[in-house]
């Protein structure tokens, strides 16, 4: 029988590792803090490791795996398991952001039409 705590706890994990690792990997952050990060690690191993989201889901993953489980087996299939449900979400989005195209509004067609311009 299938624990509903741990279900919960692993479905949590593996939308925090997403998100984690979708922030490195893909967005500036606050401030462009993450950016300032990306570009000061450079070409470097670590700088490279940055940008690729599936890397940095794998080693995200690893201490939720290391809080989940109680014998060596399932710490390696929980942190494959974490990882790949990351990736999956990954590729989901990225299949949805291509279906809902999202067209740049530029700052003089919004002030049109909050002015009433338009």
């Amino acid at each position: 029988m299938i624990d509903i705590n741990y279900s919960w706890r692993f479905a949590l994990c593996a939308l925090a590792i997403w998100r984690i690792a979708h922030l490195l990997a893909r967005e500036n952050g606050p401030w462009d803090l993450i950016e300032r990060l990306r570009a000061s690690l450079g070409s470097g191993v670590l700088g490279r490791l940055m940008d690729c989201f599936y890397s940095l889901s794998f080693l995200i993953s690893l201490p939720p795996a290391i809080w989940m489980s109680s014998s060596w087996m399932q710490l390696l299939v929980q942190w494959l398991a974490l990882s790949a449900v990351a990736c999956l979400l990954e590729r989901a989005m990225q299949g949805w952001q291509r279906s809902h195209r999202v067209i740049p509004v530029s700052a003089s067609y919004l002030d049109k039409v909050i002015g009433g311009g338009v």
